[in-house]
This record gives structure tokens, sequence and C-alpha cells, in this order.
């Protein structure tokens, strides 16, 4: 044990857990936390220029790195505003922990009116993290730490929350440290491993649907080594993403939406609902499993909760998915499920009618995410906002590694996008980062430039400039009879830029983005290339034949829900 102030407890916590930076605005409430990194050196603490922008920084840079986030806030206001990137890490369970201040101990819960106070501060963090404490002396801080860092690594990787009172970070007294928890990896027993084994050997049409959960515990490559032992196909959630490669042969994919009723999304849609089988693997299957109680679902997933939820005919496989999917394949090859047929031209045949659909349509957000692949380099991190690129791109960009598509999950958090991609490039300095938003969505944050640029954090960011709340300007006019509100007033985005010290670029043509794009990255700078876009239609592959249908679409129609 040796003497120190709860500020230096936290730091020396944060480094045994790896911590290599912190993002956070320095309050008065954390002072004494800030002076001991200050003195430490060993944590890089990256100031922002909004609390929101350092939570979606540290859900970045834990989506880029692996690794998880950190940010450190003031308590009250500082924590409402650092809500949103929390948000954003919990739809896409990743691991983010938010150390945020408190007001003084006497004062706590007695609403005398203390700076920042906000009653019962801890629990409105309750709905977007895993996991929460306060500690109120300098000794209980490792423990905490010690037991935040163990929540993010084991289970369902999902943000946290430790709170303390200004006092405790200078306040001195006998700490222990602790070293990092072990983690051991969750695996089904042999038995039901055996049984899944056999039900998938004897399936006539088995089909894996892959999930987020494949990167987060880092199966990428033994889902691969499944996939070409078996020969069972997959199709990819948004989420899963990368989990294994698009242009692989086996692959379908992640195009398919609750709204896959139209021609290029049949295809997938017979093949699910034609599988006897389904292998989630990692997967919350939000839309359901399209095949149904016919089909026999096994479900790998490290999140108890998800196991049977989806239909009764199912077979859960509680466990780590790289963990479960490694225990699996000797059971595997031992019921002889390893002398399949490749079904590797079916799988080509649907992959090339999506294409010629979309092409057909002549959709423009299909011909710009063609343009972004063919002009960056193949392991360049995406991250993707909340506009109809970013829409698009769920089902139709074409991702080949892992970690490489970062978007906002269910969250569809407007305007988190540039704030995440500056936390991948913190994450991952040595890789491409390219974030492409809308107008709108960039300026919630477009003050991060100065982030960017006073810590070299070389992101480009591609904005899709139609001077407007566009999605909603254009669901007002084909469904409400016009729009209202959703006109907006802009900088010139590139004067804008390089009032920070950034590099602006224009283009008249998103099709010009096949040179700019190139350009941009090669300045190693943070550059924003502003992108004029016009009227955008919804993608008639995915949501025209839907939306008309939906709740929000029926303007005075007096529905009640059931």
């Amino acid at each position: 044990m040796a003497e120190m102030s709860g500020g230096e407890a936290l730091t020396q916590s944060l480094i045994r857990e790896g911590v290599e930076v912190v993002f956070g605005i320095p309050g008065i409430h954390m002072s004494g936390s800030v002076v001991a990194m200050r003195d430490d050196a060993a944590i890089e603490h990256i100031t922002t220029r909004h609390e929101g922008g350092a939570t979606n920084m540290a859900y970045g840079y834990a989506r880029a790195s692996g690794k998880p986030g950190v940010a450190l806030v003031v308590p009250g206001a500082g924590v409402y505003n650092a809500a949103s990137g929390m948000a954003t890490a919990f739809a896409r369970s990743t691991p983010v922990l938010l150390i945020a201040g408190q007001i003084s101990r006497p004062q706590m819960g007695k609403d005398l009116g203390a700076i920042h106070e906000v009653f019962n501060q801890m629990e409105t963090l309750a709905p977007v993290t895993k996991w929460r404490r306060q500690a109120m002396r300098p000794r209980e801080i490792p423990a905490a730490v010690s037991e935040a860092f163990r929540q993010m690594r084991t289970g369902r990787p999902r943000p946290v929350y430790l709170e303390m009172p200004p006092e405790v970070a200078v306040e001195r007294e006998e700490v222990q440290l602790r070293d990092p928890s072990p983690v051991s990896r969750i695996v089904p027993s042999p038995d039901d491993l055996r049984r899944a084994a056999d039900i998938i050997a004897n399936s006539r049409l088995p089909l894996i649907y892959a999930g987020g959960g494949v990167m987060q515990s880092g199966a990428e490559d033994v889902l691969r080594e499944l996939v070409e032992i078996t020969n069972i196909p997959v199709i990819t959630s948004s989420g899963g993403k990368g989990a294994i490669p698009d242009n692989h042969p086996l692959t379908y994919g992640s195009c398919l939406s609750p709204a896959a009723e139209t021609l290029e999304l049949n295809q997938l849609l017979d093949v699910m609902q034609s599988a006897d089988c389904m292998i989630g693997v990692g997967a919350r299957f939000s839309i359901g499993n399209p095949a149904g109680e016919a089909c026999t679902l096994i479900n790998i997933n490290i999140d108890d909760r998800d196991l049977t939820r989806i239909q009764a005919n199912t077979l859960p496989l509680h466990g780590d998915a790289k963990a479960t999917l490694e225990a699996l394949l000797p059971f595997l090859k031992e019921a002889g499920a390893d002398n399949r047929p490749s079904p590797a031209e079916a799988v080509e045949a649907a992959r090339r009618l999506i294409a010629y659909y979309d092409i057909r349509q002549q959709e423009p957000q299909y011909a710009v995410l063609e343009t972004i692949k063919q002009s960056i380099p193949e392991e360049t991190i995406t991250v993707w906002d909340v506009t109809q690129f970013g829409y698009y791109s769920r089902t139709h960009y074409q991702v080949n590694l892992p970690g490489t598509y970062i978007d906002s999950g269910f969250s569809f958090n407007l305007g988190h996008a540039f704030p995440t991609a500056l936390g991948a490039k913190v994450g991952r300095p040595d890789t491409p980062v390219v974030c492409f938003t809308g107008d709108g969505g960039f300026m919630f944050n477009a003050s991060e430039l100065s982030t960017a640029v006073k810590y070299g954090i070389n992101t480009v960011t591609v904005v899709f400039r139609d001077d407007a709340y566009g999605n909603v300007a254009r669901d007002l006019e084909d469904f409400f009879g016009g729009s209202y509100g959703t006109d907006l007033h802009n900088p010139d985005l590139v004067k804008f830029a390089e009032s920070f010290g950034a590099v602006g670029l224009r283009t008249e043509d998103p099709s010009d983005l096949a040179t700019l794009l190139p350009e941009a990255l090669a300045l190693n700078a943070p550059v924003v290339i502003d992108v004029p876009v016009g009227h955008l239609d919804l993608p008639r592959s995915k949501f025209m034949t839907h939306l008309p249908r939906v709740a929000w679409t029926q303007p005075q129609q007096g529905m009640i829900a059931s």
C-alpha cells in the first residue's frame, strides 16, 4: 500500500488497465484527477470542445483499437452532454468508461442547488450503461476502476460509469492498487456443442447469421474457418459488417432489412426462409429470424438475455463467440459436417442480382458508394453518420476487413460521426480514417475541428450538403404535404475548415470524390470536403415499399397501437 491522492489512485489504476488516452474537458470538479494525469504523463489527455465529442471519440477509439475508451467530464450538464456518446456505445455494444465528477460529499442528496448538482445523477445514465458506481474516498478508487474494466471485458461489452466527489481526487490516504482482473471466456458444455454439431450436420440448408459479437470477441478468423470447412454461407447484420469479407465467395453480405420485400432482397429472404438451421453468432436478431419456428436456431451469444428471445425452437449456446466456435469445430468434423457441397455459385448469382437491381434503378446512393469504395485504400476505416448515404451503406457498402466500418447502431445518433472518426484515428493513427456525414450532423460537433488541428488528428470528412435536414424534409414532403423547419443556414464549409487551420476542399459533383478522396488522404491533415447534393429520393431497394405503412407516415389517421 502507498499513500496517494484519489486523483493519483485513479491515474495509476487506469495505467494498470492499459489506458493510454483519455478524452474530456478539465473542469473544477475534476481538477485533482486532471493534475494527477498531468504530473504522470503516461496518459495523454485530449481536450475536446464538448462532452458529447469526448464520449463519441471514446466510442470511436474503442471501435477502432479494440480497447476500452475513456472519457472524463464534470457533473451535471457535463454528464448530460456526454450521454449521447454513451447511447451510441450502448447501441453498438462498445466498452466505454465515463468518469464524472460529483458535487461535494456533504451536499450530495440534499437538493441545495450546488454547482452542477443533478439529483441521483448516477441513475440518469442507467438506461445506457451496463454498470455504475460511486467512489467516495481515495481507497475505493482502485477496486472501482478494476471492476469497471472487468465489466467491460466480460459478457456483453457495454459502457460503464464511475463518479466521485471533487474532494476525493485531492484527499490522501493509504491506497492498495490492483492488477487487471483475469478474464475467462465462456464456453458451452460439450454436450450442447455436440448436439448443435449434429443438428448442423443433418440440416439440409443451414445458414450463418453473423453479428457484431464476432468482432468483439475476435472471432473473424475462426468464423471464416468454420465457413470454409462446412461450406455454410453467411449473412451479416449491419453491426456484423466485416465479420467475414464481403468478397468471400460464401458471403451474401448484409443487404437485409425489415423492408426486404422488393426484388433484390427477395433473394436473401428466400435464402433465410428456406433455411432449416440458422446459426446465429453474436447477433441480436433485431429483425427476428425470417425462417421462423420451422427452422432450428442455434444461437451463440455472450448475453444470456438474447439466447431464447427470438423463437421457441432454439438451441441456446451461452458463450463467447470465438471460444464457442473454436470448441464447436471438432464436433462438426466428428459429425461429418465438413462434407457439404459448396453453394458459392448460388451466392454469387444472388449478389449479382442485388448489384444489377441497384444499377438498373439508377439510385445515386449506390453509384456514390461505389465511387467511395474504389477511391480509398481497403484498410480505410469509414465512419457513417445518419444520412441517406449512411442508411444505404448499412446494406450496400462492401466491407472486406474487420473494424473498418463504424456507424451508430440502433441509436441513429445524428452528428456522432465526426467525433467518432477522430477517436478512431487516435486509436489507429497509422490507418486512414474517412468520415461521411451531412451538413446537419456535421455542425452538431463541428467545433471538434479545433481538437483535430490541435492534436494532429488527420481524418478526412466528407460533408454531403443539401442545406437542410434532408431526410426529415423529404419525409414531410412525401407523406405530409410539405416540409417545415428543415432548411439550414450553413457557413462556407471550406472557409469554416480553414478558419480552424484545417484544409477545406469542395466538389460540384459526388463523382469527383474519385479524385478528391485520394488527394485529401495524401495531405495527411484534417480535411473537410464540401459535397453539394440535391434532393435524394428514398432508396427504392430498401424503403419505398415499406415506409408508407409505418405509423409515422400515416398523418391524422387516429391510429392507436394495440
